[in-house]
């Protein structure tokens, strides 16, 4: 008897490695047992010290969040889309999980049961070779070109094959000069000295060579079970062999040493043998820093920073990250989520600074909003900062005195930014302006101004408040400001009319002969405008698209795009082009930023070769295409 629902789970599956290497027939054994599951927004699938579940996951829609906690905070490593396998290591290792996976939206999953999977992973060599590879690697996917079933082990950040270019071959660094022991110490002193140095094993050696390592499974499985008294000698629970490796082992080496033997240390040696001196020791919890490092190291940085010239040298640092990753052809998304994490990690150590400066905590509560490129997410180059804070409603007598903490609290974090690199807005968008520091009520007053008597310069000015996002304070201001504006926009022809005019008016810029159109005023002269006549009219039409929506939480053009083609299947291949062309644009103006050091709006045409002025141009047409749904669905014939 046909199963409809098991059927539709092989049917989707069958895009994504590595089920494409098994049957249909066998997806459909497989799919029957598969379990479905809802996740609501930040829903926890799994989090770190979980023991592992009888089951993988494969996303089937929405977004999945994997984290890691570095220096007591929680680090987003990476997202898993639709397609992404997570939850590996029940295949290949028996301890808990490393990272937490939660859900970033609304989510349905597909949970495969280990056992059901496992026959098809030993009888498949293609399925055992990738999984086996990627979560060893830590690759997505190695074989896929094309971005589709991007597999996540436990530890990642950059996926793609370049993006092994930075992980993959490194040398891995470890602990040197490792605590050791001889066969005949007792259990009990080295289980003391395992407690008072705080680490998970030690190696046991004669002569300098290793013959053995007691770890903290020896002690739980060996000695608290009573299998052996706490007054053995430790060579009567120690494991042997102690898996052995070379002094300069890539992390990718390591870890594959580990799956393969299935432990958790390694043990270093001057060869690689184990008649060969002890140099160090090499544990998981190396894995996972070497392959968090360069971002991480940002974030305890800032952590840390206790003035604007450390903030500095973080940005700087930042800017050198980007500028390797785009060398090394690393995904722009990619690129941007790390550096969007550092940026706001900044924005809110300057806030908390500019606190401690003030030497009084805030009167009431309140809320910091990046807005524009950084409310987006999307800004890679030291360009101008917009934002906007709101505080709590208090009583008419106390608003000004309240109102003016808040500017001068703006003002100190303005100065920091600008300290760090950053400018101002030139259109006076920011939060010391005493007009975009005001409270909630306020706030709703303005938005509904916005929305409800929109004019046509208003609402170009005003547009860029609608790309907001939450970066300090109490998420409830957000939550009602939020709530109270897409109340307001909903079903508001006028707003969505104006919001939509906004958006088409710069059309695509190629001229009748799909020559570049370029700039005649005298500092720019001939050159491309790729912010202004490219990269804006995709964030203007994905913004009036996504707000008609009622899309909430997402600001990102690209992700605003790839919503919009879940929930309209008729226009998907439209929305996804808009999507891969920002992103080509955004990299084309990063990419020139940082060659020219400047905010890389304007490209030198004649400088580009033949095949990126084609692939340049070929982002045009979906700008031509988008305006002309965008025209139709708001029927702005009447208004332009």
């Amino acid at each position: 008897m046909r199963n409809p629902i098991a059927e539709r789970i092989a049917d989707f599956l069958k895009h994504y490695p590595p089920f494409t290497s098994l049957t249909y027939h066998e997806l459909v054994a497989i799919s029957e047992q598969v379990k479905v599951l809802y996740l609501e927004k930040n829903q926890i699938l799994f989090k770190i010290g979980d023991l592992t579940h009888d089951c993988f996951y494969v996303v089937a829609s929405g977004a999945i969040g994997l984290s890691v906690i570095s220096d007591a905070e929680e680090t987003l490593i990476d997202k898993c889309d639709e397609g992404d396998i997570l939850g590996l290591r029940p295949f290949f290792a028996k301890n808990n999980y490393l990272m937490t996976a939660k859900s970033r939206e609304d989510s349905i999953i597909y949970a495969i049961p280990i056992e059901v999977f496992k026959p098809y992973v030993t009888g498949n060599s293609s399925v055992l070779s990738f999984l086996l590879e990627s979560f060893a690697s830590n690759t997505r996917n190695p074989y896929d070109k094309d971005h589709r079933g991007k597999l996540i082990s436990e530890n990642v950040i950059f996926n793609e094959q370049t993006a092994t270019d930075i992980q993959y071959f490194q040398p891995i660094k470890y602990t040197k000069k490792p605590i050791t022991a001889s066969p005949n110490d007792i259990v009990k002193h080295v289980a003391q000295t395992m407690a008072s140095r705080q680490i998970g094993s030690v190696i046991i050696q004669e002569n300098q060579m290793p013959i053995g390592i007691v770890t903290d499974n020896d002690l739980s499985s060996k000695i608290a079970t009573g299998l052996f008294p706490i007054n053995v000698t430790v060579d009567k629970i120690m494991t042997v062999p102690v898996v052995t490796v070379p002094e300069d082992i890539s992390i990718a080496e390591a870890q594959m040493m580990m799956l393969k033997h299935n432990v958790p240390y390694l043990c270093v040696t001057r060869d690689g043998t184990e008649k060969s001196t002890i140099s160090g020791i090499i544990s998981e919890h190396h894995v996972v820093a070497a392959q968090a490092n360069n971002p991480g190291v940002l974030l305890k940085q800032i952590k840390r920073a206790e003035r604007s010239k450390d903030l500095k040298i973080v940005r700087d640092k930042l800017t050198d990250l980007i500028q390797n990753s785009i060398d090394r052809n690393i995904p722009i998304s990619h690129i941007t989520n790390v550096a969007s994490e550092i940026t706001i990690a900044i924005t809110k150590r300057a806030i908390s600074l500019a606190i401690e400066k003030e030497g009084t905590p805030p009167p009431v509560r309140f809320a910091w909003f990046n807005l524009g490129s950084q409310g987006r997410k999307e800004q890679l180059l030291l360009t101008d900062v917009n934002n906007s804070l709101i505080f709590e409603d208090v009583p008419a007598d106390q608003y000004d005195q309240v109102k003016k903490y808040f500017l001068r609290l703006a003002e100190r974090v303005l100065e920091t930014f600008e300290k760090i690199g950053y400018e101002k807005s030139e259109q006076g968008l920011n939060a010391n302006n005493e007009l975009w520091c005001k409270s909630l009520t306020d706030w709703i007053k303005q938005y509904n101004t916005w929305i409800n008597t929109p004019g046509e310069k208003g609402i170009h000015r005003s547009s860029i408040f609608f790309d907001y996002s939450f970066i300090y304070g109490d998420p409830f201001l957000e939550k009602a400001l939020t709530e109270d504006i897409f109340a307001k926009a909903a079903n508001n022809q006028l707003f969505y009319a104006f919001l939509a005019t906004d958006a088409i008016k710069k059309p695509a810029p190629l001229g009748f002969f799909r020559q570049f159109l370029v700039e005649q005023d005298e500092e720019h002269k001939d050159t491309f405008d790729i912010k202004n006549r490219a990269i804006t009219p995709l964030v203007d039409a994905a913004r009036v698209l996504a707000i008609s929506k009622g899309i909430k939480g997402i600001t990102n053009t690209y992700q605003r795009f790839k919503k919009l083609a879940d929930l309209e299947p008729q226009n998907a291949d439209l929305y996804l082009e808009c999507a891969e062309a920002f992103h080509i644009l955004h990299w084309f103006r990063t990419e020139d930023g940082l060659k020219t050091d400047s905010n890389g709006s304007y490209l030198n045409i004649e400088e580009l070769t033949k095949v990126d002025k084609v692939k340049l141009k070929n982002c045009f047409q979906p700008i031509n295409d988008i305006q002309d749904l965008i025209k139709n669905r708001f029927q702005l014939t009447y208004f332009t």
